[in-house]
């Protein structure tokens, strides 16, 4: 059992957990206190001095970020005395930090903007020039403005107890502190480096990836999962103008804590339409032609019966870049037509690389999301380090081919020629459409809604963050119209909540859980201890 104590914060009552700070106890009334150097995942210095607060009977403020909550505490976070202190320590912050916040990245998430709005002085009272450090680039993606700089130190603790990398130190004392590198090459080759921005306060550290890009307030934030490996970081989009401007890590204590590596922050950009299938199309070779999608489906559906009909097979090639609920209703349509294999490429990193600080979190070697899933559903890993090869059987087949979502990058010319039907279901055009019969455009999971399944079995919600180009359509609704045409039992799912509903009623990895189960931080399958390794 907890141990729990009660206290009052600015007149509320409040139980929390004995060992609990102030500040986090205050955090619970939804009550933030202000302040800079305290950060959740990092050690506390209480060196900042903005979260000072008035407890009753103490000879003088406390730092709210290190002071344990007492029973019986009576806490005023907004007495006049530390509001006081609070002014005079964003005035003695803004004495030499530069007032240039229209061209500021951080602007509109700035903490300092936002504490002197609320409570600083409406004008300084310093006349003395301000110090002029200019720009540093810290190396990597990462550049450093040493005139906003508040030393709250969260970068160098994070580099050297997160990352256990050492690479920035303080240089000098007092005013003239300033954060610095200790080598030529500074951050470059650090896979972690780029959390060191997203917890800087201010806009001392900023991403060049991100530079000028976009405002903070034109953002939308939209919850997701990363992904670029199978580790299934929680991580937010930030989108304006329908393109996913930046990748930012969500707060996720049981996969990525407030972290995520740099691997996966900056592989994105594929996220964003580029040549993008558009609209289903039939036929095949040269005289493939677009049609609407009951054309094409209803075409499809009735060839696919007269194959089945003819007696012959089925054999599908998956992507571990797709949904569960995608990779699940494949399966149904698979056995729909008579069963068959399914068989899945991944692309691998030479090793993994863990966060020694929270060693939880691994930029894993499959370099995607739902791996996991895709064998938990029964399908088989193929090909090489690269994701390539491994369509032997599939090379020269006469029967039905499915593909979905692999872009058969290898896949030789006359790939699917002899087959009586060769489906594409894919964001992009496949490198090899010769032998198509039909292309079906799908939305990526940044366009649609649904869950990836983790390296340690954790099944994980993923929201839409785009609109998806032309007519195309969730892979799972696609697949499940075919099966259902096909005489499967059961209705089409209209959303994606009903897919996965489906799907957890017929795998027995999935049974017992649910869209509201899962909730926004995830839940493990059935039995993953027995689950195979990475």
């Amino acid at each position: 059992m907890v141990e729990t104590v009660t206290l009052t914060i600015d007149g509320q009552e409040v139980t929390v957990p004995k060992g609990t700070t102030i500040l986090e106890a205050a955090e619970t009334l939804g009550n933030r206190v202000p302040h800079y150097c305290y950060h959740p995942g990092l050690s506390r210095p209480a060196q900042c001095r903005l979260c000072l607060v008035e407890v009753e009977g103490a000879p003088k403020l406390q730092a709210s970020c290190v002071t344990a909550a007492m029973p019986g505490q009576v806490v005023h976070t907004q007495s006049e005395s530390a509001r006081a202190q609070r002014r005079g320590v964003l005035e003695f912050y803004l004495k030499n930090h530069p007032l240039d916040c229209p061209i500021c990245d951080q602007s509109g998430e700035c903490k300092l903007q936002d504490y002197v709005h609320e409570e600083g002085r409406a004008h300084g009272r310093s006349r003395e020039p301000k110090r002029v450090l200019g720009r540093d680039d810290f190396g990597g993606d990462v550049l450093f403005y040493g005139d906003r700089c508040v030393m709250c130190t969260r970068c160098v603790r994070f580099m050297n107890e997160m990352a256990q990398d050492p690479r920035l130190t303080v240089v000098e004392r007092g005013n003239r502190s300033v954060i610095d590198t200790f080598f030529e090459e500074g951050l470059a080759g650090s896979p972690y480096a780029g959390n060191i921005v997203d917890i800087c306060p201010v806009g001392a550290l900023v991403s060049k990836d991100f530079l000028h890009k976009a405002r903070a307030w034109d953002l939308d934030h939209i919850p997701s999962i990363c992904p670029n490996c199978s580790q299934g970081c929680n991580i937010d989009l930030h989108v304006r103008d329908n393109l996913v401007q930046r990748l930012k890590p969500r707060d996720n204590p049981e996969v990525n804590q407030h972290w995520m590596c740099d691997y996966g922050r900056h592989r994105y950009e594929w996220m964003n339409h580029g040549t993008r299938l558009v609209a289903p199309a039939r036929g095949r070779g040269e005289g493939l032609a677009t049609g609407t999608w009951e054309a094409v489906l209803s075409d499809l559906a009735d060839e696919l019966a007269e194959a089945r009909e003819a007696g012959l097979g089925v054999r599908a090639l998956a992507s571990p870049f797709a949904s569960n609920e995608d990779l699940a209703a494949l399966r149904d349509l698979v056995e729909a037509l008579g069963g068959g294999e399914i068989v899945f490429r991944s692309p691998r990193a030479d090793q993994e690389i863990p966060l020694p600080g929270f060693p939880k979190l691994v930029r894993r070697r499959d370099l995607a999301p739902n791996v996991r899933g895709a064998e938990l559903l029964g399908m088989r890993r193929v090909g090489g380090e690269d994701a390539s090869g491994g369509l032997e059987s599939l090379v020269g087949f006469d029967g039905i081919l499915l593909v979905m979502g692999d872009a058969l990058l290898d896949a030789p010319e006359d790939f699917g020629a002899g087959a009586r039907v060769l489906a594409c279901l894919g964001t992009h055009p496949p490198r090899v459409a010769a032998g198509a019969t039909h292309l079906l455009p799908i939305r990526t999971h940044a366009e649609g809604e649904g869950t990836f399944t983790n390296v340690e079995g954790r099944v994980q919600r993923f929201w839409p963050g785009l609109h998806a180009p032309g007519e195309a359509r969730p892979a799972w609704q696609v697949l499940a119209f075919l099966a259902a045409a096909l005489g499967a039992e059961g209705e089409v799912p209209a959303l994606a909540a009903e897919a996965f509903a489906r799907l957890a009623a017929d795998h027995a990895p999935f049974q017992g859980l649910s869209y509201e189960v899962l909730g926004t931080r995830g839940a493990l399958v059935n039995d993953p201890v027995s689950l195979p390794g990475a």
